[in-house]
């Protein structure tokens, strides 16, 4: 897993400024963008080695898993299709799809809303009947924040209970608090 935070880009000066003012310098306009990626090794070997009990992959390899994970970045074909057809009527204005809200739960202290960026899939091995039975997949996301959701959105809830979470184990790793702390981590 990689993980990187940048600054939200602040807003630009008004016209005729030159750059922020020296007490903004510390003022950002919400959480940062946080990205997430991972690889994930995909492998059927286990499964297909009891095949009677394993009766989905030893049919389908990793298509099934591979397609989860896919899915997550396309609109579901009932939305797309209601759209299209309250369109036609002219009932809607054509807009964009919802996706379902996806979490990341990478354990009980990363528990966080994502929109899947990126997915690249090398599918490695194959059986007899060309599944994949062995693939790495990489994952980009996006860390959702409560600036991206509605007030009353489970996601909005979610991003601040993994910020919580977050300041709570900040508070347990305190090298040099407060003034005198933080001088003895000056040189002398």
């Amino acid at each position: 897993m990689k993980r990187t935070l940048a600054h939200r880009a602040a807003p630009p000066p008004p016209e005729g400024k030159a750059g922020p003012a020296k007490e903004d310098v510390l003022r950002v306009a919400g959480p940062p963008v946080e990205t997430v990626s991972v690889t994930v090794d995909l492998h059927a070997a286990d499964q297909l080695a009891e095949p009677e009990e394993n009766g989905i992959v030893a049919e389908h390899g990793l298509h099934p898993a591979l397609a989860a994970l896919e899915l997550l970045m396309y609109p579901p074909t009932a939305e797309a299709g209601k759209i299209a057809e309250q369109a036609a009527l002219g009932q809607v204005q054509v807009s964009p799809a919802d996706l379902p809200l996806t979490l990341l739960v990478w354990g009980r202290s990363r528990v966080v809303p994502v929109k899947l960026t990126g997915f690249a899939v090398s599918e490695e091995a194959f059986d007899t009947r060309l599944n994949p039975i062995a693939a790495k997949v990489e994952l980009s996301m996006q860390v959702l924040t409560y600036m991206e959701f509605t007030d009353s959105s489970v996601g909005r809830d979610v991003f601040l209970a993994y910020q919580k979470t977050k300041e709570s184990l900040a508070l347990q790793h305190q090298p040099g608090t407060g003034l005198p702390g933080v001088r003895n981590l000056l040189p002398h």
